[in-house]
């Protein structure tokens, strides 16, 4: 599943792949495979990401799709 949520932030605040991954510590390459969906992050890695972005990890990282009665 693509993680458009982050490449969406990333563009309003007008950042390329590069500048986020100098950001948070990470490759130009790693930040592509994240906003392809092709990478599994640490939460240390998401938590970097929403400082970077000036988000929050659920306006990034929840999926709306969950219904709460499943995991309850």
């Amino acid at each position: 599943m693509k993680n458009l949520k982050i490449k969406m932030a990333r563009m309003e605040l007008d950042m390329s792949q590069e500048e986020l991954a100098k950001k948070v510590g990470a490759t130009r390459q790693t930040i592509g495979l994240i906003e392809a969906g092709r990478y599994n992050l640490s939460i240390k890695l998401c938590i970097n990401i929403c400082i970077a972005l000036h988000k929050y990890l659920d306006d990034l990282f929840w999926d709306e799709s969950y219904d709460k009665e499943e995991w309850e």
